[in-house]
């Protein structure tokens, strides 16, 4: 099979490669769509979590294409997406081959049907999807009327969505990009900020906007200095959730503070469990994905898509697809 592969820290390759066989209790899957995630680029660059070779993707959709032993046959030609996490807690597009490849292979016991009528370039944003709902279930954000939300990238649009669909009146997001700050309000945030404006006094900036202290902040966007932020600006008993990926990055505010303050810190960093919801809310277009997709590039033009990723700050999603 034809697969962009991770060959070097910060290279990727068109290579030709063995397409894997399923084995008992997996299928194989026929990738149609996969996002590239910003968790990818950190992955292609190097850590300590993969090495090389590897295929990376997470975010992906596609058709079941063979099933292996124990496994219905009557799945082949479902179209589909799966919960990533394997038994063992290895994942697909991280310790195993992912949708950057032409085929992978999962656990037939996490797969998800989907209807025909979501556009699969659509349904491989069900993963960011799934992890937000995970988090909000986590977060508990109750009766609140106000939340802020830290980061303009797809999870932190997706937490305005949510949040506003439970009936959170005040929702004020706060990002670096205009284009996603302006679509963040088109799909329900009430105030939105750029943090640039800010300096080295974001807290202080923060504590500024309507709502402010907030019952329920939400990091989003991966910067510590952020995360930071996040807990100095929640309100006395307030739930911060904490949903980005900070490297190596450690801690930088009073552990007082948390004391004193009576905070609840809450982290996310998977979608199990909400899987089905996320489907749900897809398909009914309770959320639109759709306005997430801001390109979509063939699987064969990697190169320019990763460039798109990298170098356009208007862009919050780009899909690669092999159809």
């Amino acid at each position: 099979m034809r697969a962009i592969v991770n060959t070097a820290p910060g290279r990727l390759e068109w290579l030709e490669v063995p397409c894997p066989e399923p084995g008992p209790g997996q299928v194989r899957v026929r990738t149609a769509a996969c996002g590239i995630c910003a968790t990818d680029l950190v992955m292609i660059d190097g850590w300590e979590r993969t090495g090389f070779p590897s295929i990376p993707g997470h975010e992906w959709a596609g058709w079941v294409d063979a099933v292996g032993p124990g496994v219905q046959s009557a799945l082949v030609g479902q179209r589909c997406v799966a919960d990533n996490v394997w038994t063992d807690g290895g994942e697909v597009g991280f310790e195993y081959p992912g949708g950057y490849g032409e085929y992978l292979v999962t656990e037939a016991r996490n797969l998800y049907a989907l209807p025909a009528s979501l556009p699969l370039a659509q349904a491989s944003l069900l993963e960011p999807l799934a992890v937000c709902l995970r988090g909000l279930h986590r977060w508990q954000t109750g009766d609140a009327r106000a939340a802020l939300v830290l980061g303009d990238g797809p999870i932190g649009l997706l937490l305005t969505v949510l949040l506003r669909r439970q009936g959170v009146e005040g929702v004020v997001l706060v990002g670096g990009r205009p284009a996603r700050l302006a679509l963040a309000r088109e799909l329900g945030a009430t105030q939105t900020a750029d943090y640039h404006q800010a300096g080295t006094a974001l807290a202080e900036m923060l504590m500024s906007l309507p709502g402010a202290p907030f019952p329920c902040v939400a990091e989003a966007s991966g910067a510590a200095a952020a995360a930071a932020a996040a807990v100095l600006v929640a309100a006395r008993g307030g739930r911060v959730l904490i949903a980005g990926d900070y490297g190596r990055a450690t801690a930088g505010w009073p552990w007082n503070h948390l004391l004193h303050r009576e905070l609840t810190l809450v982290g996310t960093n998977t979608g199990a469990g909400a899987w089905a919801e996320a489907v749900q809310l897809a398909v009914s277009g309770a959320v639109p994905l759709g306005r997430l997709v801001s390109a979509t590039y063939p699987a064969t033009a990697f190169a320019e898509a990763m460039a798109a990723v990298r170098e356009r700050r208007d862009l919050v999603k780009v899909v690669l697809t092999w159809e």
